[in-house]
């Protein structure tokens, strides 16, 4: 196989199609149906009749918690802290950005009356290790705003508080959301619910590690950050059940495919409970669970954009991404979905861990 570049993965997306804010309704927005027989322009709310009576959707029900710290060193220089990952009641693996970055023992400190500080203790490559004074809940709750994408240039709002969670968003943790999840609404699952599809969740908590640029050109250098997931049994049996029924598992998003992918034996067996994943899904890899993808657009030279190539070929992926330029789709976060239809040429790849 010829080696896998990052260049492979780009393309040019005029500013303006990147979407700002939500639209009114959920479900509202447009859905490009992509097959192996060729794309079709269909809208969210067609979702239930291109799907199956028997196919079983698995949703993630992480929700987001409010990430995003701005502070001060005891210079007196600001920093802005981005959550990564959560590893105890006050320690945090965060991205932090500042004039010159903190060394470990600096301190930080967090609201408009110094009350609560934190340690930097360690670096960890683009990220920083830091141990707070106080419940991290606590301080998130206070002093935490919601993490918007970088893409997104408004300081959040009531509206974001509302409509950058998930309808089903129960477990916090991420730091971003699933965004596939967010097209949906109580009308779009009762009409799913009509159809006699099925729905089950499981968890993983999205890492800010998502936003950060792939840095090599050789992809097989590439080492993805880790985000924790948990599959519950009773998920497993939902799937288990759907495959003996003939129904078709459809990942809502990126991250319901990872976990399960990653949750997975080469026979596709599914293993309950909570673990870390690195999974770097790229052209070549087996998909030993998941039938259909639903999932937003997303941005050039990303890992998330060599998944769906994996899932449904590069060339598939490069003609539906022309053809949603072209047709003014919305992209990125706030935009629009596609629903995908697997290569049947996927072979066994290079899924690591």
């Amino acid at each position: 196989m010829t080696p896998l570049r990052l260049s492979d993965f780009d393309f040019d997306l005029p500013e303006e199609l990147i979407a700002q804010h939500p639209l009114p309704r959920r479900s509202a927005g447009r859905l490009l149906s992509s097959t192996r027989a060729g794309l079709e322009d269909r809208l969210v709310d067609d979702l239930p009749s291109l799907l199956r009576e028997g196919d079983l959707l698995v949703f993630n029900d992480t929700r987001v918690i409010k990430a995003r710290l701005f502070g001060r060193k005891a210079s007196g220089g600001r920093v802005e802290v981005l959550g990564e990952r959560v590893d105890g009641p006050r320690r945090a693996r965060v991205q932090l950005r500042a004039s010159h970055a903190p060394k470990p023992g600096s301190r930080l400190s967090f609201g408009d009356a110094d009350e609560t500080g934190a340690t930097m203790v360690a670096r960890d490559a683009d990220f920083f290790v830091l141990d707070f004074d106080r419940d991290l809940a606590d301080v998130l709750e206070r002093h935490g705003s919601l993490p918007l994408p970088p893409y997104i240039e408004h300081p959040p709002d009531a509206i974001d508080a509302e409509r950058y969670q998930t309808v089903w968003a129960r477990e916090p943790g991420a730091v971003a959301a699933p965004t596939a999840g967010l097209h949906f609404d109580e009308a779009l699952l009762a009409a799913i619910d009509a159809r006699g599809i099925a729905t089950t969740a499981l968890t993983l908590h999205v890492g800010a590690g998502t936003f950060v640029p792939v840095r090599v050109d050789d992809l097989s250098r590439h080492v993805m950050h880790e985000e924790r997931y948990a599959v519950p049994r009773a998920s497993i049996d939902a799937i288990d059940a759907t495959r003996v029924r003939g129904g078709r598992v459809v990942a809502v998003g990126t991250t319901s495919l990872r976990a399960l992918e990653s949750a997975a034996d080469v026979d596709g067996t599914l293993h309950e409970g909570e673990a870390g994943t690195r999974l770097f899904v790229t052209p070549g890899h087996r998909f030993r669970v998941v039938d259909l993808l639903l999932t937003n657009f997303h941005l050039p030279q990303s890992t998330l954009l060599m998944l769906v190539s994996a899932f449904a070929g590069i060339e598939r992926i490069r003609a539906a991404y022309r053809h949603a330029i072209e047709r003014r789709y919305r992209f990125f976060s706030y935009g629009d979905a596609m629903l995908i239809e697997p290569s049947l040429d996927a072979r066994p790849g290079r899924a690591v861990r």
